[in-house]
C-alpha cells in the first residue's frame, strides 16, 4: 500500500508560461512540447514510469512527447513493452520525438526508432542491439530465435515510421552485409542486405554501390552517421534547437513554456529495489531473519525484518506487473501454511510442504511477466533470460545465506556477547531418551496431568520435556519455551503432551 501511494506521487518540473502580447489565434495556434528523460537501465519500472509520464502530458494538453533517451539498454522484454506502447497506442495521439542527448544503445535503440522522429544531439551514439544471455553463448537456432522477434520490432518500426530497414536490421544481426544504392530515379539513396540487391540498372546505380555494413558487425551510428543514412532527422545543438528543427519542419509554433516530467523518487525506488542484485539481498535478509527468529527465544526483531523484506520483494514486482494477485495470493498462503505448521502443529507434515510449494510457486510465477490466469512460464528465450537474471539473484542470496548460517552456527554461540542471544544446542545424551510410545516389549511411559518438568530442548513449539526421570515428547501451548525452562503437563491427547511455560517453579525453588 505505501509502495504504490509512493508510485503514484510525481512532481514534475515545469517553467511558467510567459507573459506575452499573444493575440488568441496566436495561443491557439501554439503546440505544448512536453520532454520526458528516460535514462539508465530500460525495466519494467521505467516503462511503468513512461506510462505514467505520457498519460500526465496528455492530460497538460501535450501535442508533442519528446524523449530524452540517455541509456546504455537494458531488459529487451521492457523495452519491446516500450515499443509496443509507442507505435499501437501513443503514436496515434500525440506526436513522439526520441531526443538522443548521449546514446541509445541495445535497448535504447528499440524504443529511439518506435517514435516518430530521432534528433540527435551532435557527437551521440545510436546502435548496437544484438540480444545477450546472461552467463552464456547462444548461437545457432537459440540465437536466430532470440533474434527473430527483435529484427520484427525494427521492421515494424522501420515500417511505421519511414527508417531503413536493412541498417535497423544490421543493428540486430551479425550476419548482415548492408549496401547503400542510389535510386537514379529520385537520386536518394536506398539501402539492401545482399540477398535483397537490385538488378535494375536503370533504376538503380548498381555499379555504383558502397558497403555500409560488413558481414560479421553490429551497426552502430554516430549522429552525422545515422543523420547521412536517414535515421536521424535532425542533428543539433541542444534542445532548444530540437523545437526549432520541428516547429520549421511542421510548420507551427511552439508554447514559450517548458514542461520536463521527470521520474519521481518513488519509481526510481521501485526500479532499484526490482534489480537483481538488490533482490539477492532481500532474499539473504529474509532468510536470516527467519534464520535467527528460530534461533533466539521469543518473538522480535528478527521475525520483523524477515516479515518487511519479503513485503519488499512482493509489494516491488507486483508495482511493475511481474507479480499478480493470484501468484501473491498463492504466495501469502504458503507463508501462512508454513506457520500454521510450525508454530501449531507438532512434526512436520502435510500444512509444511504444501506451504513451501506455495511459496517456491508463487516466487516463480513473480519472476516471470504473465496475465491472471495464464500459466506462468517464459515463452521465448529472451523471457528465459529475464528470468534467469531474477533467479540469479535470488540464487545469490541463498547461497550467501547458507555461508552465513553455517559460520553463525559454528562459530556465534562461543562469542560471549551473542552467547545470551542464541539458544544453545539440544543436549545430546548417551542412551536415546524415552518418548511416550514405547517399544512393545516396554513398559509405556506414563505422566498425567499437572505434572511439572523441565524442557531438555528448544520448544518451538515441538521438542522434548523431562518429567523426573522421563523424557517426553511434548508440544508448547502459546509461547516458545527455551531449553532448561520449566514446564507443566496441561493437556493429554493420546500421544499428544501438551505443555506450558511454569515460570511459578522457578519462585519456589
Amino acid at each position: 500500500g505505501l509502495l504504490w501511494c509512493l508510485t503514484c506521487w510525481t512532481a514534475p518540473t515545469r517553467v511558467a508560461r510567459g507573459q506575452g502580447d499573444g493575440t488568441a489565434e496566436d495561443m491557439a495556434d501554439e503546440r505544448l512540447a512536453v520532454r520526458i528523460p528516460c535514462t539508465g537501465m530500460i525495466d519494467e519500472g521505467l516503462f511503468e514510469s513512461i506510462r505514467r509520464r505520457t498519460e500526465e502530458a496528455i492530460a497538460l494538453g501535450a501535442d508533442y512527447l519528446i524523449f530524452d533517451i540517455d541509456t546504455y539498454g537494458g531488459l529487451v522484454v521492457a523495452a519491446d513493452q516500450i515499443s509496443d506502447f509507442f507505435i499501437l497506442d501513443l503514436n496515434k495521439r500525440v506526436h513522439t520525438v526520441a531526443y538522443v542527448s548521449k546514446r541509445a544503445i541495445s535497448a535504447g535503440a528499440l524504443i529511439s526508432v518506435a517514435c516518430e522522429d530521432i534528433i540527435m544531439l551532435e557527437h551521440t551514439t545510436i546502435g548496437d542491439c544484438a540480444p545477450i544471455m546472461i552467463g552464456t553463448s547462444v548461437e545457432g537456432v537459440e540465437r536466430e530465435k532470440m533474434e527473430s522477434p527483435i529484427r520484427a520490432a525494427f521492421s515494424r518500426s522501420a515500417e511505421a515510421n519511414g527508417y531503413p530497414d536493412a541498417l535497423l536490421q544490421a543493428m540486430v544481426s551479425q550476419h548482415l552485409e548492408v549496401w547503400q544504392v542510389r535510386n537514379n530515379r529520385t537520386g536518394q539513396w536506398e539501402f539492401f542486405e545482399t540477398d535483397d540487391l537490385p538488378t535494375d540498372e536503370e533504376a538503380y546505380d548498381v555499379q555504383g554501390k558502397q558497403r555500409v555494413v560488413k558481414e560479421g558487425e553490429l551497426l552502430t551510428l554516430t549522429a552525422s552517421q545515422a543523420k547521412d543514412y536517414g535515421i536521424a532527422r535532425a542533428v543539433v545543438k541542444d534542445y532548444e534547437e530540437v523545437l526549432g528543427f520541428l516547429a520549421e519542419r511542421d510548420g507551427v509554433r511552439f508554447s514559450p513554456e517548458r514542461i520536463t516530467l521527470r521520474t519521481s523518487w518513488s519509481e526510481e525506488l521501485v526500479r532499484w529495489l526490482n534489480s537483481p542484485a538488490v533482490l539477492s539481498v532481500l532474499v539473504l535478509v529474509a532468510m536470516l531473519g527467519l534464520y535467527m527468529e528460530f534461533n533466539t527465544p521469543g518473538v522480535g526483531l528478527p521475525g520483523a525484518v524477515a516479515l518487511a523484506a519479503i513485503a519488499v520483494i512482493v509489494g516491488s514486482k507486483y508495482l511493475v506487473d511481474l507479480a499478480n494477485w493470484i501468484e501473491v495470493a498463492i504466495f501469502v498462503l504458503g507463508i501462512v501454511l508454513l506457520m500454521v505448521e510450525l508454530l501449531l502443529l507438532p512434526g512436520f507434515g502435510v500444512a509444511g510442504v504444501t506451504g513451501i510449494l506455495c511459496i517456491l510457486v508463487g516466487l516463480f510465477g513473480m519472476l516471470v511477466r504473465n496475465a491472471p490466469g495464464e500459466m506462468p512460464w517464459p515463452k521465448d528465450p529472451i523471457a528465459w533470460n529475464e528470468l534467469a537474471s531474477q533467479l540469479t539473484g535470488v540464487a545469490v542470496g541463498l547461497l550467501v545465506f547458507v555461508l552465513i548460517a553455517v559460520l553463525f552456527a559454528r562459530y556465534m554461540p562461543h562469542v560471549p556477547l551473542f552467547r545470551g542471544l542464541i539458544l544453545p544446542p539440544v543436549a545430546k545424551p548417551g542412551p536415546a531418551p524415552a518418548a511416550m510410545t514405547a517399544l512393545p516389549d516396554e513398559p509405556a511411559v506414563v505422566v498425567t496431568t499437572g505434572e511439572r518438568g523441565r524442557a531438555i530442548s528448544p520448544l518451538r513449539p515441538v521438542g522434548q520435556a523431562r518429567f523426573g526421570a522421563r523424557v517426553v515428547d511434548v508440544v508448547a501451548q502459546g509461547e516458545f519455551v527455551p531449553v532448561g525452562a520449566p514446564v507443566r503437563i496441561v493437556e493429554i491427547h493420546g500421544n499428544r503432551v501438551v505443555v506450558i511455560h511454569d515460570p511459578g517453579q522457578e519462585d519456589t525453588a
